[in-house]
């Protein structure tokens, strides 16, 4: 009997084994979800409530089977498209890794939330901040007029006012200028340091860069020196795991402007004008790189044909790997990046990749369409097929629905398993199982980090994504904290992480992390 239970416990001690890396995300920021409790392998299902990611996808994959074509069990045609691949498989190895995981710098235990903030954003970005948000007033006045009480703002200002807005990341309000007011989002802790009227004309004027370079007029020009000194940052403060998600990380809402001063209970929700693209570590959640799409001044190839053009979420991806090279990472990637073509890319420069397929969002060319397209009843549960050619192996794989995958990663010779929480374990490819771990790991990492975003609001398209930006530079700042000695002297959680930020910005006493 006792050798039985532990044929049945074998499969979870071994899923255990291999991910056991990923257990950090049910303590990610310091603060112990309700699913803290319950493993960390994430469910393809509707059982998890972690499924933001792929709920979708399993809608779609779900609607594929509808498609006429044949049952994954059955042989398909013998078509130019299944030339190459066969349903003989054998074992595969990918490489060791040639990184390793971890910061890059030593912080001491005295260092402070600041100290972390400004690996990302040093003095001479703020510096800069306040050259330039001069120069700018200078021109507007000599243009427009000049303002009576308005002076050239200083460095110890400009950190207040980014202290003011950052706030907003931790106490969610109306509007920034929310802190001045006596009512429930009032902040009385921190509006003294400086006049509502002295924030808004800052808020006004305010620039990275002021005028337009005569070398080119992209459309992120008044942020491009910042983002490229962000860019800069990340690769050089901090080195990933292996495993990689390429992704859209979950920004809280769209922004809402007011449509007239007079008329401030009017509100008119506008659509996002860019797309974020990421690339993040599996094990702590830290964004290695970032790529900003923009719909404006692109013509045809604008942010609402990228949702429907696969070669370029290709392009985005070429981008967001190119530090990659030969370094043997693994990379999971949605249905509208996934290809074989590019994966095939991929692999020569030392890149391995795991993606989910979809026929709507995904570049199926080359793939076998025997693979893609199912009729009849549906298989028995955690039942696959799988076809490979060359290194790379397509996954066909039956949970409540056709899911399927394309990797040259993981052999398709070795045997995972999904655990849920109500119905117990279903069998899968490895592939399957680590896909699912990694990607719902990232889905329990946006459901917090994102709760931390900077709740200002702006109009301007370049300053959306700079508050957006600063966001992730933040929250990247709390994981390195959370891997220094400072983080044994005092355990912050994310929001008091947040909030001595914030009075370090403001100069505000009482800012040691032992307090």
């Amino acid at each position: 009997m006792a050798e039985c239970e532990r044929k049945t416990l074998s499969p979870l001690e071994a899923a255990r084994s291999r991910y056991e890396s990923l257990q950090i995300s049910d303590d990610v920021f310091g603060e112990s979800g309700d699913d803290s409790s319950e493993n960390p392998f994430y469910s393809t299902s509707g059982d998890s409530n972690s499924d933001n990611y792929t709920s979708e996808i399993n809608a779609d994959d779900i609607r594929i089977c509808e498609v006429g074509g044949s049952h994954p069990g059955a042989s398909g045609p013998n078509t130019l498209e299944e030339e190459g691949w066969s349903d003989t498989l054998r074992d595969i190895t990918v490489p060791s890794y040639k990184g390793t995981c971890g910061p890059t710098q030593r912080m001491s235990a005295t260092a402070t939330a600041i100290d972390f903030f400004q690996l990302f954003v040093p003095d001479n970005a703020i510096q800069n901040m306040v050259t330039q948000t001069n120069m700018y007033a200078k021109k507007y006045q000599e243009r427009f007029g000049s303002e009576d009480g308005w002076c050239p703002v200083t460095e110890q200002e400009m950190r207040a006012f980014l202290g003011f807005v950052c706030s907003t990341g931790v106490h969610r309000c109306e509007s920034v200028l929310s802190i001045w007011s006596s009512g429930f989002f009032g902040n009385r802790s921190i509006a003294p340091r400086m006049s509502q009227s002295r924030f808004e004309k800052i808020l006004k004027y305010f620039h990275v860069v002021a005028f337009r370079s005569s070398q080119g007029s992209q459309g992120l020009y008044k942020i491009q020196p910042f983002l490229d000194c962000l860019q800069q940052a990340l690769t050089c403060t901090f080195r990933p795991s292996q495993t990689q998600v390429l992704h859209e990380p979950l920004i809280d809402e769209d922004p809402v402007f007011i449509t007239t001063c007079t008329e401030r209970e009017t509100r008119k929700r506008k659509k996002r004008k860019f797309s974020l693209w990421v690339r993040q570590c599996t094990s702590t959640g830290f964004i290695c790189q970032i790529y900003v799409h923009l719909k404006e001044g692109l013509g045809p190839d604008g942010l609402d044909t990228l949702k429907h053009k696969p070669q370029l979420h290709s392009l985005v991806a070429r981008q967001l790997c190119q530090n990659l090279t030969a370094q043997n990472a693994i990379i999971f990637t949605g249905p509208s990046i996934t290809s074989l073509n590019l994966f095939q890319e991929f692999q020569k420069q030392g890149i391995y990749c795991c993606g989910l397929l979809s026929s709507r969002k995904s570049d199926c060319t080359g793939l076998p369409q025997s693979m893609l397209a199912t009729t009849g009843g549906p298989p028995q549960r955690g039942q696959s097929r799988i076809k490979m050619n060359g290194d790379m192996s397509l996954i066909s794989w039956y949970n409540k629905g056709h899911f399927r995958f394309l990797t040259n990663a993981y052999s398709p010779t070795k045997e995972g398993v999904i655990i849920k929480r109500k119905s117990g374990e279903v069998p899968c490819p490895l592939a399957v199982e680590a896909f699912a771990a990694h990607l719902g790991y990232i889905c329990k990492y946006d459901d917090k980090y994102s709760k931390y975003f900077i709740f200002h609001k702006p109009n301007k398209t370049w300053q959306q994504v700079f508050w957006l930006t600063i966001s992730i530079a933040i929250n990247n700042a709390y994981i390195l904290y959370k891997m220094s000695e400072a983080y044994q002297v005092k355990r912050y959680s994310r929001a008091q992480f947040g909030e001595r930020l914030v009075r370090e910005l403001l100069d505000l006493d009482d800012c040691s992390p032992t307090q």
